[in-house]
C-alpha cells in the first residue's frame, strides 16, 4: 500500500490508503459469515472442503479458516513485510511476500513467490525484486502529462511536493500482489511493475506476459483543482495502471482487475477496469471499464466474472459479453473466489486497518474484516 496521494502521484505500490467511503451492509444478509475480526483481509483462496486461506496483508499473516469457523495462522512474515495473494493446490498454498522500497531505493525492494505445505515447510520459488531491477518491464512506457502540455503547467506541476515528475517513464518498483496457477505456471499481478508476470514453478524463472497500458484522463478544471494541478485543465494525464488480481478464464485468457492510478476515492469517478490478456501474445485490451476500485476477481464455472469493488461497496457480476449487474451490496469487498457453485469474499476489508495519515498516540483500531460465503447455486 502507498501513502495518500497528491497531484499526479500514482498507486505504483498498491492501493491508496485513505478514509474509505462508508456503505451500508447488505440488509438481506444473503450470505454466511465464516470469520470476523480480520485485519486487512485483502486476498483469499479456497481449498478442498471449502477450507479458506486469507491473507491479512498489513499484519503479514496467512490465516486458515475452516468451514465451521475454526481458524489458525499458518504463516507470519517478518515485521513490516506484507503477505498477499494466495492459491491452493493440493497440500500446498502459494503466496506472495514483499516489502516496499521505503525512500525509493531500488535496492530496498524485496518480493517473493513462496509456498507452504501442510507441515509448515516454506519454499521460496521466485524473486520479483531481482527481476524488476534487471528487466523493469514498463521502463519504456510514458506516464504523466501529454507532450503538448503547456510549459506553465509542467513547471507548476514539477514544483509540487511529494509528487512524481510531471512526465516520466516506468521506474524500478515491485509489489507482487495477486496470483493464479495454471499447470506448472504461476501468473502474478505485480502492482509496482504494472505488469503481469509468468513464473515457472519448477525453475523459478520469471518472464513478462504483458505490461498494462497507461490510463489517460483529460484534466478538466474541476479535476485539476481536485488534484492540485493549476492551469493544467484541458491536458491529458497518463496514470499508471495498477493490476490487483489475475484469474484464468474458461477460454484460457487472463482476466486482470486494474486500479487506474491516482486517487481511488470517488472524486475522479469510477475509472478502474478489467483487462483481458492473451497469455500467448501478451495483447491486453480493456474488457470492462468504469468500475470503482476493482481489487479482486473470480471466474465462475460458466464464464461469468465477479469483481470486488472495494470503495464502490458492491460485488459486480459480468456475463461473458461483459454486461454488468450488481451481485451483492456489501461494505468494502476486497477479494472474491468462486468454488463449487459458491462465492467467497472478504468484506469490511479496511475496517480497523491502521491509517498512516492519522496522528500517533490515538486509540488502536480493532480489526473488523470478515470472510463470507454466498450460496450461488
Amino acid at each position: 500500500m502507498k501513502r495518500k496521494l497528491t497531484f499526479i502521484a500514482c498507486v505504483a505500490a498498491g492501493l491508496v490508503v485513505q478514509a474509505a467511503p462508508a456503505f451500508a451492509s447488505d440488509p438481506h444478509q444473503d450470505y454466511e459469515v465464516m470469520a470476523t475480526g480480520l485485519l486487512s483481509p485483502l486476498h483469499l483462496a479456497v481449498g478442498d472442503g471449502e477450507s479458506v486461506k486469507v491473507s491479512q496483508d498489513f499484519s503479514g499473516m496467512l490465516t486458515q479458516v475452516e468451514h465451521d469457523g475454526e481458524r489458525h495462522d499458518v504463516y507470519t512474515a517478518r515485521k513490516g513485510w506484507e503477505v498477499a495473494g494466495a492459491e491452493i493446490r493440493g497440500d500446498k498454498t502459494y503466496f506472495l511476500e514483499s516489502i516496499g522500497a521505503g525512500q525509493g531505493d531500488p535496492a530496498a525492494l524485496h518480493g517473493y513467490l513462496k509456498s507452504i505445505d501442510a507441515k509448515g515447510h516454506v519454499e521460496t520459488i521466485a524473486n520479483f525484486a531481482d527481476y524488476e531491477r534487471k528487466a523493469n518491464p514498463d521502463a519504456k512506457q510514458h506516464y504523466g502529462l501529454e507532450p503538448d502540455a503547456s510549459q506553465q503547467c509542467l513547471t507548476e506541476a514539477g514544483g509540487l511536493p511529494d509528487a512524481p515528475p510531471p512526465q516520466y517513464t516506468g521506474t524500478v518498483d515491485s509489489h507482487p500482489y495477486a496470483l493464479a496457477l495454471w499447470k506448472d505456471t504461476a501468473y502474478v499481478a505485480d502492482a509496482g511493475m504494472n505488469a503481469i508476470l509468468k513464473v515457472d514453478l519448477e525453475s523459478g524463472k520469471i518472464s513478462t506476459v504483458a505490461v498494462l497500458p497507461p490510463r489517460p484522463l483529460t484534466l478538466t478544471k474541476k479535476i485539476a483543482a481536485t488534484l492540485g494541478a493549476p492551469d493544467c485543465a484541458g491536458f491529458s494525464y497518463a496514470f499508471e495502471p495498477v493490476p490487483t488480481d489475475v484469474e484464468i478464464g474458461t477460454d484460457g485468457w487472463l482476466y486482470v482487475t486494474s486500479l487506474p492510478g491516482g486517487p481511488e476515492d470517488p472524486s475522479l469517478g469510477a475509472r478502474g477496469a478489467v483487462f483481458k490478456i492473451n497469455p500467448w501474445s501478451g495483447d491486453a485490451d480493456v474488457w470492462a471499464d468504469h468500475i470503482m476500485s476493482p481489487t479482486g476477481l473470480a471466474v465462475g464455472d460458466d464464464g461469468d466474472v465477479y469483481v470486488a469493488s472495494l470503495f464502490g461497496g458492491e460485488i459486480l457480476k459480468f456475463d461473458c459479453q461483459g454486461h454488468r449487474s450488481q451481485f451483492l451490496a456489501v461494505n468494502q469487498p476486497a477479494d472474491v473466489e468462486f468454488r463449487n457453485g459458491d462465492l467467497f469474499a472478504t468484506v469490511d476489508a479496511l475496517v480497523g486497518a491502521p491509517d498512516p495519515m492519522a496522528p500517533s498516540g490515538g486509540p488502536t483500531p480493532q480489526p473488523g474484516g470478515r470472510l463470507i460465503e454466498v450460496d450461488h447455486r
